[in-house]
Formats: C-alpha cells, sequence, structure tokens
C-alpha cells in the first residue's frame, strides 16, 4: 500500500553525549542502531529520529525544523516532561486554525519539538 516502509529524520548537533541524553533519558525514546557519530531512536512503529555529530561540517540550523509527536496525550506528556525539567517554549494549547491540540519544546540543539494530538477526526490514526 506505501511506497516506504520507515521514515528517518536527521537531525544535527555538535554535542553528541548531551543531545542522546535528552532523547533517551527526558523523552525516553529507544535507540535502535548507534553508528557511533549518529544514533537513531524509534518514536513510532515506522518513523525514527537520528541525531550525528556536526563537528567539522556546516552548523545545524535548528530555526528551520520542527519536528512533531504525535499522542492522544499532550497533558500527559506536558507534566511529565516538566517533571523532568524541561522548559516549554509554548504550553498545551488548542489552535483552532488546523484543529489540534499542542505544545511546543526545544532540544538541547535548538530543534523545536512539537507534542501534538490532531482533533480532525479525518487524521489517520496509527
Amino acid at each position: 500500500m506505501f511506497a516506504f516502509k520507515q521514515q528517518v529524520t536527521f537531525l544535527y548537533t555538535p554535542n553528541l553525549a548531551a543531545t542522546a541524553q535528552f532523547y533517551e533519558q527526558v523523552l525516553g525514546l529507544p535507540m535502535v542502531l548507534d553508528q557511533g557519530t549518529c544514533r537513531i531512536y524509534q518514536v513510532s512503529q515506522g518513523g525514527f529520529v537520528g541525531v550525528c555529530e556536526s563537528a567539522g561540517s556546516k552548523p545545524p540550523r535548528p530555526q528551520s525544523v520542527i519536528i512533531t509527536l504525535v499522542t492522544a496525550d499532550v497533558d500527559g506528556w506536558y507534566e511529565k516532561l516538566q517533571a523532568k525539567g524541561v522548559q516549554f517554549a509554548k504550553p498545551p494549547t488548542y489552535n483552532p486554525q488546523y484543529n489540534i491540540y499542542h505544545c511546543f519544546l526545544h532540544d538541547p540543539n535548538g530543534y523545536l519539538l512539537e507534542i501534538q494530538q490532531f482533533l480532525d477526526p479525518a487524521w489517520p490514526a496509527g
């Protein structure tokens, strides 16, 4: 049915250790592959985020990327991450333009992460 079975979004970091700690310990994502200078984390059945050291290459451009993590429990994630000391750029809010409920935070590199629930029944739930 689908042309592709999996999807990986790669982000770049000057500090792989701090970034790995955030994705592993704060978000609790399982690392599925350690390639030395890149680590890949599973966020859903076929969706992955990879983080790679950017030493010696172009600096990351976190302002040009948003990673959206879709869940039915935005408030639960907000409370869980706040308890771990995460500072949010925007608390959970309803967005009527897109019919979503979401909040925003940044990873250690400044990448914007959105935790979102689609409220539109047309969204293909997982």
